[in-house]
């Protein structure tokens, strides 16, 4: 039942994913400590994770690698720490440093015969009377290594709520350019389509035009028929049904590819690629061909171009 249940999980569909976000969080280590943490993503070939992290954090760097490795898959992914420290004052009189004021103040008024006495205002005033005991950075009796440990815990209790944060932007981006893939691939299913409709009368012109050109060259000795079915293998050679399939074949991967989800963009790319190729060999077969040719010469450039754009868009899909 568990074997199943995962199996059914793993068919699901999920996101196609954008490498383009960003997500911020905020919390509390302490009373006196709090930090803000930041993940920002673009397109990478890889998962290239750059991590801007305050002083006495080495730990807590390994730990984050480690935890955004397993929930991240490609992009260039920078993070940064920012630590927010509110120092508490705590202000004290030297008791000694009153009384050796008041003492010296008292033996000069008798060594003159004044009857006054010391006024607390002016003593006040005196250097080093006041101390100022400011709260130390790990909430006074924490240590650095204790503090360091205190904002490890507290910074990967955030992460995931931040990476879910970050993931739910590269989704809402990446459902956007799966959209526009789709719009895409379906103006070059029509143009795959339009190709198809004309195949036999470029076929049929390429025909013609061999068929015209062995016969100015060879003489009235040569077997007609044999020149006609040499001109009909080569014009069996500029047919362009194989290639007007494959392209509906790849069209087709490509569409269960985006329903898929996940990622997928190294996939996509490599499908791009093969598409490309065909429309290539589709344009060295039809070129120069009268009739018809010249529009599956328009088609099969327009379908490049459509490719390309799609090349484009998918450099930043997971």
């Amino acid at each position: 039942m568990k074997t199943a249940a995962k199996s059914a999980e793993s068919a699901q569909p999920r996101p196609v994913y954008s490498m383009t976000g960003f997500a911020r969080r905020s919390g509390r280590v302490s009373d006196l400590l709090g930090f803000t943490l930041s993940l920002k993503s673009v397109n990478h070939r890889f998962l290239d994770l750059h991590l801007r992290l305050p002083s006495n954090t080495d730990a807590l760097e390994m730990e984050l690698r480690r935890e955004l490795k397993a929930r991240l898959s490609r992009g260039h992914v920078e993070v940064t720490l920012n630590l927010d420290r509110t120092t508490r004052n705590e202000v004290a009189y030297d008791a000694s440093q009153v009384a050796a004021y008041v003492e010296i103040f008292r033996k000069a008024a008798a060594e003159h015969g004044l009857v006054c006495e010391p006024d607390l205002n002016e003593i006040f005033r005196m250097p080093g009377v006041f101390s100022e005991n400011r709260g130390d950075r790990s909430q006074g009796e924490r240590n650095l290594e204790e503090e360091a440990k205190a904002i490890e815990t507290a910074v990967l209790a955030d992460l995931p709520a931040l990476v879910d944060a970050l993931n739910e932007m590269r989704a809402r981006e990446g459902s956007v350019l799966a959209a526009e893939l789709r719009a895409g691939l379906d103006r070059l299913e029509a143009s795959v389509g339009e190709a198809a409709t004309l195949r036999e009368d470029v076929q049929q012109a390429y025909f013609e035009r061999i068929a015209q050109r062995l016969k100015a060259m060879v003489s009235e000795a040569f077997d007609p028929q044999r020149v006609l079915q040499e001109a009909a293998l080569l014009a069996e050679k500029s047919d362009v049904e194989e290639e007007v399939a494959r392209l509906k074949a790849h069209i087709g991967h490509f569409r269960e590819l985006l329903a898929q989800g996940g990622e997928i963009g190294k996939k996509l790319d490599f499908l791009l690629q093969e598409m490309n190729r065909e429309a290539n060999t589709l344009l060295s077969k039809t070129g120069g061909v009268a009739g018809n040719g010249a529009r599956v010469t328009e088609i099969g450039l327009g379908m490049k171009a459509e490719i390309e754009k799609a090349r484009e868009q998918i450099q930043n899909l997971e």
